[in-house]
């Protein structure tokens, strides 16, 4: 789809040829170009949802790592206290402990120390089998955990193809060309401007609502989380941050982090989300406005959200 778009882009410009396509009319380039911020967001959000991938994954080979290095520890010594338990049996076997047991003062009590040698023998063995399953457990969770997180740098590299596809259409949106386009057809919007709106409520979802205000006229930046520029999950994670709340960078996570509400019910500080694949999020401010990062070549701003397609609205936080 991509591949459609920059090749209908790159033809989209006349060259001079007499024999050229017709040139597009502004209408159409600011479709197109709203087709471009779409994939942009889609395809960062992937990435973002990729990264976040990894993290748990590293998470899991360190936690099995740190399994591994323990029971090998323990392993050792256990070997070690098993290895002078074989010595000591050894050296009083056979022979000598016939000769050991003629040969005591008090058989019975000879006896009774037999019997707990044998017991700490038969005790030791098994704490070392057990040992030995658990270092064969812990060894099989590093390789699995090695093998998750190769899989997910896999798809990572994979997507270094879509940042670059990305950085292209960045490049396309930011020409001066698309942005006078969109200027003369009215489609980029009104510019942005600074708005101090009063968030009521004192608890951890208006704050972080407060605070993503003061983020405005920041640049969307796509993969960032601040403190200088912004994509919409980015500032999302940044803003519930500031109030002690820990969310992942990717607006797919974010959507499962809390309570699904009905649009009725939204109050300034719950996320809502927009279009089919919930590539998009802001959050909720009140009388159907949200403060967003909103698209390449903008800035952290208040927007309408009427303006996309609402796909759902969720509660991080009271």
């Amino acid at each position: 789809m991509i591949g459609l778009t920059v090749a209908a882009l790159l033809f989209a410009v006349p060259v001079g040829s007499a024999a050229a396509d017709p040139k597009p009319t502004l209408n159409e380039l600011a479709k197109q170009v709203e087709g471009m911020h779409t994939e942009i967001e889609t395809l960062s959000e992937q990435y973002n949802g990729q990264r976040e991938k990894l993290k748990t994954a590293q998470k899991a080979v360190d936690a099995a790592q740190k399994t591994l290095a323990t029971s090998e520890t323990d392993l050792a010594a256990k070997h070690a206290r098993a290895s002078l338990l074989a010595q000591n049996a050894y050296m009083s076997g056979g022979l000598n402990k016939a000769l050991a047991f003629a040969s005591a003062k008090d058989p019975e009590t000879f006896l009774d120390r037999a019997a707990t040698t044998y017991a700490l023998e038969q005790q030791q063995g098994e704490q070392v089998n057990q040992l030995t399953k658990a270092m064969d457990t812990a060894a099989r969770a590093r390789a699995g955990a090695k093998a998750r997180i190769e899989e997910v740098k896999k798809i990572v590299s994979d997507l270094e193809s879509k940042r670059d596809k990305i950085t292209k259409l960045v490049a396309k949106v930011e020409s001066n060309l698309f942005k006078r386009a969109l200027g003369q057809a009215g489609q980029s919007g009104s510019r942005a401007v600074r708005v101090n709106l009063p968030i009521p409520g004192d608890g951890k979802a208006a704050a972080a609502a407060r605070w993503a205000l003061s983020q405005q006229l920041k640049p969307y930046v796509w993969g960032a989380e601040g403190p200088s520029s912004y994509d919409c999950s980015g500032l999302v994670m940044a803003a519930f941050q500031r109030v002690g709340i820990s969310l992942p960078h990717y607006t797919g996570d974010q959507w499962t982090a809390g309570r699904h509400i009905s649009r009725t019910e939204m109050r300034p500080g719950d996320l809502v989300f927009f279009y089919g694949d919930l590539h998009h999020v802001g959050i909720y401010l009140g009388g159907g406005m949200m403060v967003h990062a909103p698209q390449t070549g903008d800035v952290v701003r208040i927007a309408s959200i009427g303006n996309r397609p609402f796909a759902g609205a969720v509660r991080i936080a009271d």
